[in-house]
């Protein structure tokens, strides 16, 4: 390709010319062979020895996973074995399985599209961007293998993963595992397939990505009406009209029409379903390695420099340096909103003030903090229901959901902390104005909660209306607290707690990490779990236990951050 049609090709995407990469070349100037002759001759050593690092680090995920999955697994056989020996089961798995099937290939292109907008299927390193594609070489030489690794490794994936539905069809008893895995395998090859291309589609061009950035919130939306889709049709509430609708409206519904036919579902049109996803695959890979050479050099300039930020500091457990990365390479050329509130009165309320105009300007947190608090409305619905030491299970599960859920809401207070010294814009301290950033996202979580809980309390269950919008204080505190930890503390990784296991430093670390997290779950799972708030006809004495957890925790809680706060606090200069 020239170097012309190169930037007219760009132009088409992008809308805007992309810069130059030296001075114009000819075909007589084309130097691709030798050029990549000589890159092969001088990355033989470092390809050796980054194979040996592979190789080492794959050994060590292996034992890992065999050492600390095995009992895990075993266990999750011999449940799922009880659960299958259920004649009611195996039946409502296979009602719920078409919206199931769909919800996940509809998740997958959203988290690969999303992933385009930071990193992509094409991500060059930063030396090749800076150096390679400035020679007179063909971009697509240059990019292709990119992809193509991309391409490759997602199938990889996939295929894994018809391997484990085919595995899972099989213990419930829907499926023998020699046909079920046969139909799987078209799913576990084209939808990675397909998300690869997508994904470079997205990357190519500006427009793309700000429709994805626009349409995201109707994806999240749409992701979890499937999700609820499932739920009511594993209860019997089906609709065969939307279920056909879903199966025959894209490569989502061609690619479970397979499986649905393997564990014995209506599927009568899977042959037609199966030659049409492998057609629309076949077409799709086909554009994606014409096109391929056509991403802008800025463009993969700013993904390399990103994925090379995140890659850093998460070998040093920088985990929060790696979502602000993350973070502002998703909302890159995103429209900002410019949205404010009346001034307060007092100086008092201007962190409380600041809070809420900043949530205000970023709708998508609030949103993504309703979905949360819809999840874990629905998971404690269901822990309702359950009895025993597995109810106890849920409830922690669904307060978890309810912690993330108050978390997208106090960002704010880990801005105030990366940088201890944008603290001097407030009236109040830093230890005074983290327990104030802990009054929106509670307030705010507490909404959330009570709207979710009137479903509840429609149904008889009025103490929800207590009892959730109780659980969001303590997460709040626990979110300010979480946020006021401090620096990372990587010594904690190398302490030398030696185990017949190995090493536990790494779950010192872990459990210094997620402090605030556990101590704020396992506190308020025990004081609804264990004082019979949530049996049926539960009186109003059964109340007071979770209300005094709740009051008690978030003082503790909020008395840490204060404590955490004045260490952080030091001399501004």
């Amino acid at each position: 390709m020239s170097s012309a049609a190169q930037r007219d090709a760009t132009e088409s995407i992008d809308g805007t010319a992309a810069e130059s990469d030296g001075a114009a070349w000819t075909e007589a100037d084309d130097r691709t062979p030798e050029t990549l002759r000589l890159l092969r001759d001088k990355r033989r050593a470092h390809r050796g020895r980054r194979n040996r690092d592979m190789a080492v680090t794959g050994y060590a995920v292996a034992l890992f996973a065999v050492g600390y999955g095995s009992t895990l697994g075993y266990r999750f056989v011999q449940r799922l074995g009880h659960l299958a020996a259920q004649d009611d089961t195996a039946e409502a798995i296979r009602r719920a399985l078409p919206a199931v099937l769909v919800l996940l290939a509809c998740a997958l292109a959203v988290l690969a599209a999303r992933d385009a907008l930071w990193r992509g299927p094409v991500l060059v390193p930063r030396h090749d961007v800076g150096w390679l594609l400035s020679q007179p070489v063909r971009r697509e030489r240059v990019l292709r293998p990119a992809f193509r690794l991309t391409a490759v490794l997602m199938t990889v994936g996939g295929v894994l993963c018809a391997v484990g539905g085919a595995v899972l069809l099989r213990l419930i008893g829907l499926a023998e595992l020699g046909p079920a895995s046969l139909l799987w395998l078209p799913a576990g090859v084209c939808l990675p397939l397909l998300a690869a291309t997508l994904a470079l589609h997205v990357e190519r061009g500006a427009l793309p990505a700000r429709r994805v950035r626009e349409l995201t919130p109707y994806a999240v939306l749409l992701l979890t009406l499937l999700a609820g889709q499932a739920a009511l049709a594993a209860t019997g509430r089906r609709s065969t009209l939307v279920e056909t609708v879903e199966l025959w409206s894209g490569p989502w519904g061609w690619a479970a029409q397979p499986v649905l036919h393997a564990a014995g579902g209506r599927a009568a049109g899977w042959p037609l379903a199966l030659a049409l996803l492998l057609a629309g695959t076949a077409a799709a890979v086909a554009h994606a390695v014409g096109v391929v050479g056509t991403v802008p050099t800025r463009l993969l300039r700013a993904r390399a420099a990103t994925a090379a930020t995140v890659a850093s500091v998460l070998w040093s457990a920088e985990l929060r340096v790696a979502k602000l990365a993350i973070d502002e390479a998703l909302a890159d050329g995103a429209p900002g909103i410019r949205r404010r509130l009346p001034l307060p009165r007092s100086r008092r309320l201007v962190v409380v003030w600041r809070d809420a105009v900043a949530l205000l300007r970023a709708p998508g947190r609030a949103a993504s903090a309703a979905l949360w608090t819809v999840a874990a409305a629905g998971t404690a619905g269901l822990a309702v229901r359950l009895e025993g030491t597995t109810r106890v299970a849920v409830l922690a599960m669904a307060l978890s959901l309810g912690w993330f859920a108050v978390g997208k809401l106090a960002e704010t207070a880990r801005l105030e902390t990366d940088d201890v010294r944008r603290s001097s814009w407030s009236p109040s301290s830093l230890a005074a104005s983290m327990v104030q950033h802990a009054i929106v996202p509670a307030l705010v979580g507490a909404v959330f909660a009570l709207l979710a809980a009137v479903p509840f309390a429609l149904h008889g269950g009025g103490w929800a209306l207590l009892l959730m919008p109780l659980c969001a204080p303590p997460f709040a505190a626990a979110a300010v607290l979480a946020a006021a930890r401090g620096p990372v503390r990587t010594d904690l990784l190398s302490l030398g707690l030696v185990t017949p296991a190995g090493d536990a430093s790494v779950f010192v670390f872990l459990l210094w990490y997620a402090a605030p997290f556990l101590t704020a779950v396992a506190s308020l799972t025990a004081g609804l779990g264990l004082s019979g708030a949530l049996d049926p006809g539960a009186q109003a004495v059964a109340m007071l236990r979770p209300v005094v957890t709740a009051v008690g925790l978030t003082s503790a809680l909020l008395f840490a951050t204060v404590r955490r706060a004045r260490k952080l606090h030091g001399p501004v200069g």
